[in-house]
């Protein structure tokens, strides 16, 4: 029995990326609108970003994406309960490294469009994979913590936050291939506000990750379980979750800051003055997701909590506050026993 190709999740994932790809690369003809042939030597204005890419900058970005990748390849291969990270920070890590790699390109040529197009879709796409980590990760999390302290099952947030991140590439891409297909400003336009559409979703989607992680840890701390706690939920943490927690944090935090950024250059349109200001671009897409992949590393969670000695909830031996937790009468809602 033979399985048909196009079942396979790496077929249409790599299908995805396809679409993904050739239609963000008609970005480029927008912003060279006016250049159709390459200049020799072309001035600052003349080059698809408007600016002359520093070679010094693309050379510590592709060593630093370089450096992390290959530790998450070995972090994902040696913990066998977190291979999630191996689809998900490796393949962010590639992604920037090819994004990293057509800049470089574009230092060394200025005015090479297909270098432009290569940074521009891997750098916008990317980034989308570690933000799944995340999510899983806080899945994770609060599995082992206690779910009756979060709003959302730990599978949920998997399927909620998954499909929301599919829905805002999918979206993006769309109104990349309606700008492409305008021959008219207006409709150029009107490709932008469906791109913008799609980071919004985005946007929308982590923030309310953020906030809803943020209830879920204060009502941890603050012992107040949403649901009727019963015996076997007792919840435990422990120095490698607190880790593993604080690492959630400053990853979300890098994430988000650079989805801000993403969303404010879109609003001021491809040929606008945040596109075009490269320190900006550096220090608010490359910088954040440098530092996130390498908290992941530092405290990854193939090692804090997916590990062989994990305690699971049903036998964790000491829950985070015996007073409310501990006795097997107080099975109703809290406030009501």
């Amino acid at each position: 029995m033979t399985m048909d190709r196009h079942s396979l999740p790496s077929h249409k994932l790599l299908t995805h990326l396809k679409f993904l790809y050739f239609s963000l690369s008609h970005f480029a003809p927008l912003r060279m609108a006016g250049h159709p042939e390459k200049p020799l030597h072309p001035t600052p204005e003349q080059t698809p970003y408007g600016y002359y890419v520093l070679r010094g900058a693309c050379i510590i970005f592709l060593l630093c994406f370089g450096i992390t990748t290959t530790l998450h390849i070995i972090q994902g291969i040696y913990h066998r309960g977190a291979r999630f990270m191996l689809w998900t920070a490796v393949l962010c890590g590639l992604g920037e490294l090819i994004g990293w790699g057509g800049r470089l390109w574009s230092a060394n040529d200025p005015a090479a469009g297909d270098a432009f197009l290569m940074q521009i879709a891997t750098t916008i796409i990317s980034p989308t994979f570690l933000v799944a980590a995340n999510f899983i990760i806080l899945g994770r999390v609060i599995h082992l913590v206690g779910p009756q302290f979060s709003r959302l099952t730990p599978a949920m947030y998997s399927k909620v936050f998954l499909t929301a991140d599919f829905l805002a590439l999918v979206i993006q891409a769309i109104g990349g291939a309606s700008a492409s297909m305008s021959k008219t400003p207006e409709g150029g336009a009107q490709g932008a506000k469906i791109m913008l559409v799609g980071i919004g979703i985005q946007f929308a989607a982590l923030s309310i990750y953020a906030v809803l992680a943020a209830e879920f840890l204060l009502r941890v701390h603050l012992d107040r379980p949403l649901r009727p706690v019963n015996f076997k939920d007792r919840n435990f943490i422990d120095s490698k979750l607190k880790a593993m927690i604080i690492g959630l944090i400053i990853s979300a935090f890098f994430l988000f800051t650079r989805t801000i950024y993403r969303t404010i250059e879109l609003t001021d349109g491809w040929n606008g003055s945040i596109i075009r200001n490269q320190q900006l671009f550096n220090w608010l897409d490359g910088m954040p997701i440098t530092v996130a992949m390498f908290t992941l590393n530092f405290l990854h969670p193939g090692r804090l909590v997916y590990n062989k000695d994990r305690a699971e909830p049903d036998n964790m031996p000491i829950p985070l506050k015996s007073s409310r937790l501990s006795s097997r009468e107080e099975l109703a809602p809290y406030g009501q026993a």
